[in-house]
């Protein structure tokens, strides 16, 4: 399925109906869903494996790695209404998804493994290291994790996880943004990202 189409059938989907801004939670775009799944397909790490979306929101992501043939897709997030929202997206555009209700950012939170986890963690604008627990959770979870990551965030990437994983691949794109909190002055912020894909290396310390 080209990039063009699964944007289509991605653009389909509800957003949040109630998002909670301290946790940051805006709507991917389906252009930007749709260019970060070609992207860690391009490399193999889609099509026929086992893909868990952390932080799943409204599930745009792990519906688009099931429209692109992923083996099998395991989407969480915390937040009960909107997996409610990504289960109705699911089944509107016939995607096989398994949906659990867990919170990434407690530590102990038993993730099952994978072969690659995709995510689009808290930029950690609102409350500082939000992004952390993601990239623990999905380096214990997967040999090969991708992330959308804000511009600028590679030297922190390449620290924090040294001696478990490096980072191969960083793709620049842009994340516009619409108006959705109050604090929010434009109707759509442009925000500059990188695709990040990280490989395991060592052994994953949290």
């Amino acid at each position: 399925m080209r990039i063009r189409q699964i944007e289509i059938l991605l653009e389909g989907c509800s957003g949040f109906p109630n998002p909670d801004a301290k946790s940051e939670q805006y709507a991917t775009p389906a252009v930007v869903a749709a260019r970060f799944l070609h992207e860690a397909d391009r490399m193999g790490d889609i099509r026929g494996m086992r893909v868990i979306d952390l932080g799943c929101g409204t599930g745009i992501l792990a519906c688009g790695a099931a429209l692109l043939g992923a083996g099998e897709v395991i989407a969480i997030d915390w937040d009960a209404g909107a997996l409610a929202v990504a289960r109705e997206n699911a089944a509107s555009l016939g995607c096989d998804v398994t949906f659990l209700e867990a919170d990434i950012s407690h530590s102990g939170v038993d993730i099952p493994p994978a072969d690659t986890v995709i995510m689009n963690p808290p930029f950690g604008a609102q409350r500082a290291h939000a992004d952390r627990p993601f990239i623990n959770a999905g380096l214990a979870s997967a040999e090969v994790v991708w992330g959308i990551f804000n511009s600028g965030s590679r030297s922190f990437l390449d620290a924090y996880i040294r001696d478990r994983a490096v980072i191969d691949t960083a793709i620049s794109a842009t994340f516009p943004i619409r108006r959705t909190f109050a604090h929010h002055t434009r109707d759509i912020m442009a925000i500059p990202v990188d695709f990040i894909r990280m490989v395991r290396t060592g052994e994953d310390v949290v």
